[in-house]
């Protein structure tokens, strides 16, 4: 079995949805975007059962940078939790037929398990965790450390920006310049720039470049 990095996502307040399959549509929608964006994923976001979505990907900082920009192009009132768990995995037979299973995905759940428990008794902005399977080393639990330290700070960024903000954040990520931003959003570039410094969008961004020097 090789190490992957795996996500588990869910819904956050699924339960308090007026319409569930609209949200899961536009769930869907944004990861789509995000996917033909910019493609890190081995495997994308996917619906599996309830409100739960899985995916794969090659690197802790291709999950780390694509789970990002999924957050930023999610629409006012729906969120998702995510948990990383960076492992091996393997696919093995079912009944029902092959599924992944391993260490990694073992990862996944108890990632989410801590983010669910971070955001109902201490840190309410928390979205996402990420956890190192077992057996991996002791390089590969620091950087899982580091990347939740990294992550608490991100989430409550994020989760403060205004729709707009993070359709804006959304595009300096992907290289998009200012003047083609306020074109697009019907304002002018000074608008932009105090847009995304109020939001305190431009560490947002330092970290999501970061991340891709790290995969350089």
């Amino acid at each position: 079995m090789s190490r992957s990095v795996v996500t588990i996502a869910d819904i956050v307040g699924s339960r308090l949805l007026e319409d569930r399959s609209q949200a899961q549509a536009a769930i869907e929608s944004a990861i789509a975007r995000v996917d033909d964006d910019l493609p890190l994923a081995r495997h994308r976001l996917a619906a599996t059962v309830g409100d739960e979505f899985q995916g794969e990907y090659a690197t802790l900082a291709d999950a780390l940078r694509s789970l990002l920009l999924v957050q930023l192009a999610l629409p006012d009132g729906i969120e998702l939790r995510f948990g990383v768990g960076v492992g091996p995995i393997e696919v093995v037979a079912s009944p029902g037929g092959k599924i992944s299973d391993g260490p990694g995905w073992w990862a996944a759940r108890e990632a989410i398990d801590r983010v669910h428990r971070l955001q109902d008794r201490a840190v309410p902005s928390a979205r996402t965790r990420v956890v190192a399977g077992v057996g991996e080393d002791a390089v590969m639990k620091t950087e899982a450390r580091m990347a939740n330290a990294y992550l608490l700070v991100r989430d409550e960024m994020v989760g403060a920006m205004s729709e707009r903000a993070r359709r804006l954040t959304y595009g300096r990520c992907l290289g998009r310049t200012q003047r083609e931003l306020a074109a697009a959003e019907g304002i002018t570039q000074p608008a932009v720039s105090q847009a995304l410094a109020g939001a305190g969008a431009p560490a947002v961004i330092a970290g999501f470049s970061v991340l891709g020097k790290d995969d350089a």
